[in-house]
């Protein structure tokens, strides 16, 4: 029933006892109940161990010095937090008195400990050590869990990622379409003109459709043309690619744009991500102001008002269309959440938000359906700091491993 204790490598259990013979009896103890064990004759040839995947240790009480329980601490301060790494801990018998009161006091840092006194029992040895390694296999399990989780949420951007490049392909479909029927108008006017004045003043026309042309396409390769690591970006180039790409669709819905930049700082980040932020909050808008508004978009320099008042770029976009109950204000950042029916992901302002938070900032919204004043506003804090960066570069290390 417990072969899975031998059979797994991760649950290999490390005997230290330096003492006599006690390492070998333990490890013959062990493996007559199948459970892998190897012996290590000092600690340092444990520590070397614990580089790879252990289940358990067994030490010895008199091995602990000061500076062992201070390398056991910071070792188990580097856990990942799935992990709580179980020792158990072989202890001199004896009556209570001042040298085990500072034993006891000596391995209080040492976090997942089991206690047993000497002698032992065969039976209360393996039994133990079982507990100890079913403890650690379900913590095996909440990390595969966990791998599992980070893979799904990986898939799901990338989900999100293609459904905003539809959206904005067909977007960019209609922003072109518009500016080549006038070049193609324009072309035939030419053709059937007399007038050479008239064909220079078609020909200036045609030509500055094309520049349009030419700026659409532009703009759509910024999002797909995105450095492998963080660079300098200017939000104002930002949002006003991402306003530029939605253009046609503003101006077939009626909606006013209005833009106040203040001369803000550069931020350090992924250019094609906060595009993809800034792309699914308009897209919003524009749905949510199907006949006609108001859509105003802000940015500044501000010090956050929590998180240590931290400087950096504060990106508002407010529309004045039919706002977000609270009800759904309180789903909004769920992913498979949404209102659009079968028009919608759910996983737009999910991935988002994940975005926001990989760049170490903060995404706020503010809501009102009341038919006198409706809207929705997004707040996108964006930090300017060098720890912003250096967390930023730790997240990309780590999704890269």
């Amino acid at each position: 029933m417990d072969s899975k204790f031998s059979d797994n490598h991760e649950l290999r259990v490390l005997v230290v006892a330096p003492s006599g013979r006690d390492a070998e009896l333990i490890c013959q103890v062990l493996r007559t109940a199948e459970i892998a064990c190897e012996p290590c004759a000092t600690v340092d040839q444990a520590y070397a161990q614990l580089a790879l995947p252990t289940g358990a240790m067994i030490l010895a009480e008199e091995s602990l010095t000061p500076e062992l329980v201070q390398s056991f601490k910071e070792l188990l301060c580097s856990q990942p937090p799935w992990s709580d790494f179980p020792l158990v801990l072989l202890t001199l018998s004896g009556n209570v008195s001042l040298s085990t009161q500072k034993r006891s006091e000596l391995r209080q840092p040492l976090g997942n400990i089991l206690l047993l006194e000497r002698p032992i029992r065969p039976e209360t040895l393996v039994s133990t050590v079982k507990i100890a390694l079913r403890a650690r296999a379900r913590q095996y399990q909440v990390r595969d869990q966990l791998e599992k989780q980070k893979l799904a949420e990986v898939a799901l951007r990338q989900s999100e990622k293609l459904a905003i490049a539809g959206r904005l392909a067909a977007s960019i479909a209609h922003e072109i379409n518009n500016p080549l029927e006038a070049v193609t108008n324009l072309l035939y006017l030419i053709q059937t003109s007399e007038s050479m004045k008239d064909m220079k003043k078609y020909a200036d026309m045609a030509s500055e459709e094309l520049v349009r042309v030419s700026e659409i396409a532009s703009h759509t390769l910024k999002f797909h043309r995105q450095p492998s690591g963080p660079t300098l970006i200017s939000m104002p180039e930002v949002l006003d690619s991402v306003l530029s790409l939605h253009r046609q669709r503003l101006k077939s819905c009626g909606i006013i744009v209005e833009k106040e930049y203040e001369d803000v700082l550069p931020v350090m980040g992924l250019s094609g991500e906060l595009r993809q932020v800034f792309a699914n909050l308009i897209g919003n808008s524009i749905d949510a102001m199907r006949f006609g508004g108001t859509l105003k978009v802000r940015m500044r320099n501000v010090l956050e008002p929590v998180n240590g008042r931290r400087p950096g770029v504060r990106v508002m976009i407010a529309d004045s269309g039919t706002g977000i109950s609270a009800e759904v204000r309180k789903r909004l950042f769920q992913p498979f959440f949404s209102t659009k029916g079968t028009t919608g992901t759910g996983l737009g302002l999910w991935v988002s938000s994940s975005i926001v938070q990989k760049h170490n900032g903060t995404v706020r919204v503010k809501s009102s359906t009341n038919p006198d004043n409706s809207g929705t506003v997004f707040s996108i804090f964006i930090p300017t700091e060098q720890k912003s960066l250096e967390l930023l570069k730790s997240e990309m290390t780590q999704n890269i491993a």
